[in-house]
């Protein structure tokens, strides 16, 4: 399997643009995770941190349902991998976790996100609202996503570097 990437056209309108840069970015994070086995994607960047490309992916699928569907659906889905008890628990794995495991969630993830914000405008405000009551328009939840896959997208960069000594942008 072969992963593309597609810059976004300089021309779109507005929300083309913004899901065109979202979509590239998730195209990026499954880019520098092709190729490794399962060993390599739980491998971490540098002791002491945990961050691993099948951290990342885990945490990118819970980030998408937390944005998407509770958020800006207002529904609780609950969390895919964390808890009270382990609030990083993406990025903690059993023998029982693989890479198919989660690439297929954060996929699926991705579609729901795509379906919920389809029946939205970029000016409509969420049902859901932060802990402090805020409210967001779809605007701002696709940047703070674009801004969160970037900032992981330079962090899969090193980690990928560390694992086989591939570098690329």
């Amino acid at each position: 399997m072969t992963i593309e990437r597609h810059e976004p056209s300089t021309t779109a309108d507005e929300r083309a643009m913004l899901e065109g840069w979202l979509d590239y970015h998730r195209q990026t994070l499954a880019w520098k995770c092709h190729g490794l086995t399962d060993a390599q994607l739980r491998t971490a960047s540098v002791e002491p941190s945990e961050l691993t490309l099948m951290g990342l992916v885990r945490h990118m699928a819970e980030v998408e349902r937390f944005w998407f569907h509770e958020i800006l659906v207002g529904e609780d889905l609950g969390v895919l991998y964390s808890s009270e008890e382990d609030p990083d628990g993406e990025f903690h794995f059993t023998d029982a976790d693989t890479w198919d495991e989660a690439h297929t969630t954060w996929q699926r993830e991705i579609d729901n996100a795509r379906r919920d914000a389809a029946g939205f405008g970029l000016d409509d405000l969420s049902k859901g609202t932060s802990r402090s009551g805020e409210r967001f328009n779809l605007r701002w939840i696709i940047t703070h996503m674009i801004e969160e896959y970037a900032r992981h997208n330079g962090h899969a960069d090193l980690i990928r570097e560390r694992v086989d000594g591939a570098t690329g942008d």
